[in-house]
């Protein structure tokens, strides 16, 4: 944990913020912190900075925040077609620290529709594991996770309305392309990665008509969580390069 977050109904009464169980732990066993000391802390889709330790024992640990400071915010978007759940459960935490935004679950023609009764869509499962990402970068703001089994309905009336004036780069195996780069930094990426047997012609043509160029890291044709994970890594390189 490189940054221990709080939800804010955890605030109390005085200020401060009890910790048990796993946090509390951490806090003890891992930062081998003491009261006195400071550490890094935040709230969840809020603002971050330090915590004092007020009392760190077996029972708890009880800190006193001071978050005055605005943590990076998401810089790109994501449209996934849904991956199988163990895959699932692996990106979470990644896409998070990675700085994803918001995410769209969606089906396509090469996508097993018993993916979508995955535990790992449970918000319940999921939030847990974005979290663990968000504390491993030292980021605050949770992603946005948005389910849609229908990909014909989700393109044509919905994709606009929920990514205005973006850069849509649509991800599939092929030659190597430039970075893309956005104009002055301006438009913020929507990546469209597919499922691992690709993009079926109907959905590029679709995805194209609306915006979306090809995005590729080459003819590979990679699992679903190494193809984000590069994507990704390849994508920032490529927006922070000097236009």
């Amino acid at each position: 944990m490189n940054r221990i977050l709080f939800e804010t109904e955890e605030l109390e009464t005085d200020g401060t913020v009890t910790l048990s169980g796993d946090r509390a732990a951490h806090i003890r066993q891992v930062l081998r912190a003491e009261a006195g000391q400071t550490i890094r802390t935040g709230w969840i889709n809020g603002r971050a900075g330090t915590s004092r330790l007020l009392e760190v024992s077996e029972a708890r640990v009880r800190l006193l925040p001071d978050h005055t400071q605005e943590t990076s915010a998401p810089w790109f978007d994501l449209l996934l077609a849904m991956p199988r759940p163990k895959v699932l459960k692996r990106l979470w935490s990644q896409l998070a620290a990675l700085g994803v935004g918001r995410v769209v679950l969606l089906n396509a023609g090469k996508v097993e529709k018993c993916y979508f009764s995955s535990q790992w869509l449970d918000p319940a499962h999921y939030r847990p594991l974005l979290v663990e990402g968000l504390t491993q970068a030292g980021l605050t703001r949770l992603p946005e996770v948005l389910v849609r089994a229908r990909f014909k309905p989700f393109v044509e009336d919905e994709l606009d309305t929920l990514f205005p004036g973006t850069l849509r780069l649509l991800a599939h195996p092929g030659p190597r392309g430039e970075l893309p780069q956005a104009a002055g930094g301006a438009l913020r990426p929507l990546l469209a990665v597919g499922p691992e047997g690709g993009w079926t012609d109907y959905e590029m043509k679709m995805l194209a008509a609306r915006g979306f160029r090809l995005f590729s890291l080459g003819e590979r044709t990679l699992r679903t969580d190494t193809a984000c994970i590069a994507l990704i890594s390849v994508l920032e390189y490529g927006m922070r390069m000097d236009p």
